[in-house]
């Protein structure tokens, strides 16, 4: 009614359309039969027939059955565990890392030295690709245990393993034995300078320093390399070794800190600068006797010596007692007076 009033002027056009699609109703009835003769709803006045909109009637879908009384009551459903190809993929382990060419380089055949994990400590601590340095393999298969075990870089513990295989076995053999162990006075400590507190942070707080006090033979030998009594020849013979090698070397003299060890590390400086200071000393003067030398044979007897020397002093004690005689001669003769003394350059200059 609403639709009609509010388009007056649309009324019998609108009307034509009702007649139409009432007209196109009643043949479709006439053509489908009984089966299709119900009254037309206000989707099919407003939206045409099903032929026209081009779509068919949807099938009744038919219903189970009711469950018979006397069936069994159904089995409660269990939750099987899901398969192992029906559990998600779990998330990948994140990758180890690559050694390093230095750890594929570092093998059996040259030192035992197993990796350990990074160390990660307080005010710059620790460091990575460490190892375990337990024993260097010489050329002849022959370890060398370090003891104990110094916990290194992997570059400083190769360093390490090249001087001993390279330099210290050599030497050995010209002392008459073969090198048994080398020892370690220290390694890896989070430490600063000398362990004074508020120093720079050490090369032993970075894993790239050892502290080398002997090294021993297989014969039962111990080499010290601050040892005076050790050959001077020997001494030398590390000390050209080591500071050839390695980039810090201290030793006697540097400080009052490496009297009795030397150190090694590998701290990087601008231009590759390297700092070798090890006096090798000499050996210490033996102590004096505490007897008197024995007295030599032409010497005199002690008591004429003794003796002797006594007559000397009484007379020289009786002449300071006694004064000298007065000269008479001397009283009687006048006495000139001096002659007057001559005035210097500089005296008579000054006046």
């Amino acid at each position: 009614m609403n639709l009609i009033a509010a388009n007056g002027h649309r009324k019998w056009a609108y009307g034509s359309h009702m007649v139409t699609a009432i007209t196109a109703l009643v043949l479709l009835g006439i053509q489908a039969g009984p089966a299709a003769a119900r009254p037309p709803s206000l989707s099919d006045l407003f939206e045409g027939p099903p032929r026209l909109r081009g779509s068919v009637h949807p099938q009744k879908i038919p219903l189970p059955q009711p469950r018979p009384a006397e069936a069994p009551a159904a089995e409660p459903s269990v939750e099987k565990p899901p398969a192992e190809s029906d559990k998600p993929a779990e998330q990948a382990a994140p990758a180890a890392p690559q050694p390093s060419a230095c750890r594929l380089a570092l093998t059996e055949e040259i030192a035992i030295a197993p990796s350990i994990p990074d160390i990660h400590g307080t005010g710059g601590c620790g460091g990575t690709d460490l190892v375990r340095l337990e024993a260097i393999v010489l050329p002849n298969k022959h370890r060398v245990a370090v003891t104990p075990a110094a916990t290194l870089r992997c570059s400083m513990a190769s360093a390490i393993a090249d001087w001993v295989r390279t330099n210290i076995a050599p030497l050995a053999e010209k002392l008459g034995s073969e090198i048994n162990g080398l020892d370690n006075f220290d390694s890896y400590e989070c430490r600063g300078f000398n362990r004074i507190p508020g120093a720079h942070l050490s090369e032993h707080g970075r894993a790239n320093a050892l502290d080398v006090r002997a090294f021993k033979l297989a014969d039962g030998r111990t080499v010290g390399l601050t040892d005076r009594t050790v050959s001077r020849e020997t001494r030398e013979s590390v000390l050209h070794s080591v500071c050839a090698r390695f980039m810090t070397v201290l030793g006697p003299d540097s400080d009052w800190y490496h009297e009795d060890h030397i150190h090694l590390d590998l701290m990087e400086r601008r231009n590759n600068y390297k700092i070798c200071q090890w006096d090798v000393l000499d050996p210490l003067p033996q102590v004096a006797p505490l007897m008197p030398a024995e007295r030599p044979d032409n010497a005199p007897p002690r008591e004429v010596a003794a003796k002797s020397d006594g007559d000397k002093g009484d007379a020289a004690k009786k002449d300071a007692a006694e004064p000298d005689a007065p000269d008479t001669q001397a009283e009687d003769k006048p006495v000139a007076d001096p002659p007057p003394a001559k005035k210097s350059a500089s005296t008579r200059r000054h006046r």
